[in-house]
């Protein structure tokens, strides 16, 4: 089991930066990515950054530019750097970690989630 544990939610204005962190801890071996979802009341969760165990990223069109995920391996941590914040990105961010199970199977493991608030 994986679990996940996020940190460094809150409300920022427009314009503003907040810094995420999630810290891996349990059987942290095989993990393929880990990565950032958000989700507004009404919507279905979505990718916002992803970075693999290869140290590739990607992100969604909507934070380009904006948004920078990293990962510290020795910490098994997460990061999700949030600048230029609108009030669009107002949502609960999600971390997750995908992981190869020694039978082959994908698990995916969540975190509890962080509110994260823009104001205008």
């Amino acid at each position: 089991q994986v679990q996940l544990v996020e940190s460094g939610g809150g409300l920022v204005q427009a314009g503003g930066s907040l810094r995420l962190s999630c810290a891996g801890s349990g059987s942290m071996f095989s993990i393929k990515s880990m990565g950032w979802y958000s989700q507004s009341p009404g919507k279905q969760r979505e990718l916002v950054a992803i970075i693999t165990s290869g140290g590739s990223t990607s992100y969604a069109d909507s934070v380009k530019g904006r948004f920078t995920i990293s990962r510290d391996n020795a910490k098994s941590t997460v990061y999700l750097h949030m600048t230029k914040m609108k009030p669009e990105d107002t949502a609960v961010y999600y971390c997750n970690a995908r992981q190869l199970s020694r039978v082959g199977t994908i698990n995916d493991y969540w975190g509890q989630g962080t509110q994260v608030t823009v104001s205008s």
